[in-house]
């Protein structure tokens, strides 16, 4: 049963400030984004593009454990939605639809105002629709699932002996921003927007995600860490990884940050949300005349489990990448 005042905050501000991608209902218009039906009824309806796999995904982001719980509404609006986004990116989905279950410890308009304008804009800069969710009372947690559409799913199970590995972009700005995030160090005002960017303001790689899908043969997105997360590409595709760990594209803030090791933070710090991605070797030239911001950083093996190289010398991190338990 909803609680007191429940439909009357989905309202405020959910239904009449996020529907991207869809017109009016009252204006008798169709839907954009295959929305039949969208906020306020038992369900959304739907309408899946014709010929594509629909590709979902889930991801509850908890107060002091996924975000400050007094940080600001809209950072944490933007954050949540973006991380999920990212596994869309992954798989080489186009963002559709996405749902919200919302945990408030109370219905407090000065942080759903901000918190509402914030997952409005990051929806409109993705082209995503909120159809549908939840409001309750309790500890403040974000769930968000996200909804995508593809025809050609990069997978996890793909890879094979001799592929290349690739990462996007830099690696380990997001470890290496939590601490100025945390109010722990004070950085100087370059470096607190970098941390704020990356912490808060993550990008989903849709672009390269799309210009991949015809070369790459796995794929995921580096949420936990390059060491943690390449495991389960081993895994799914039954194969190791040897990673050389000279070329690992570092993030300018993990150099800059006292006491913090870049190497070992661009390798096993989380919340980076960039692509890594297997390619076979005869791909290689066509993948290389696309100018894209990617690093080949090793290549996949028969023999099992995960092998570091620095210098061509064994090299043995102290870390393994976020746990979530």
């Amino acid at each position: 049963m909803a609680g007191p005042g429940e439909f009357e905050l989905i309202r405020e501000y959910f239904s009449s400030r996020i529907q991207t991608g869809a017109e009016s209902a009252s204006s008798g218009a169709t839907f954009k984004n295959g929305v039949e039906l969208g906020i306020g009824d038992d369900c959304a309806l739907l309408i899946p593009p014709a010929g594509k796999l629909l590709a979902t995904s889930v991801d509850t982001l908890v107060a002091d454990v996924h975000f400050p719980a007094h940080a600001d509404p809209y950072r944490i609006a933007s954050r949540a939605l973006r991380v999920n986004l990212s596994d869309l990116a992954a798989m080489n989905a186009e963002p559709l639809w996405f749902t919200l279950a919302l945990t408030l410890p109370e219905s407090s308009a000065e942080w759903l105002e901000p918190f509402a304008r914030g997952l409005a804009d990051t929806a409109r800069l993705f082209g995503i629709t909120l159809v549908g969710g939840d409001t309750t009372k309790g500890p403040l947690s974000i769930t968000i699932q996200v909804t995508g559409a593809c025809d050609k799913p990069l997978r996890r199970d793909g890879a094979s002996e001799g592929d290349i590995v690739f990462v996007s972009n830099e690696l380990g700005a997001a470890a290496a921003a939590l601490p100025i995030v945390l109010g722990q160090i004070n950085g100087s005002e370059q470096q607190q927007r970098l941390a704020d960017a990356a912490y808060y303001f993550p990008e989903p790689q849709f672009g390269i995600a799309r210009a991949i899908g015809n070369y790459a043969s796995a794929a995921l997105d580096i949420s936990d860490g390059l060491l943690g997360d390449i495991t389960h590409i081993c895994s799914a595709s039954e194969l190791g990884v040897e990673l050389t760990l000279e070329k690992l594209p570092q993030a300018k803030l993990a150099g800059e940050i006292k006491d913090t090791d870049a190497l070992e933070t661009a390798l096993t710090g989380g919340d980076d949300y960039q692509l890594c991605f297997t390619v076979p070797e005869k791909h290689l030239a066509l993948l290389a005349a696309l100018n894209l911001p990617i690093t080949a950083v090793g290549r996949m093996t028969s023999v099992q489990g995960v092998r570091c190289l620095l210098n061509n010398e064994p090299w043995l991190p102290r870390g393994t990448g976020y746990r979530h338990f």
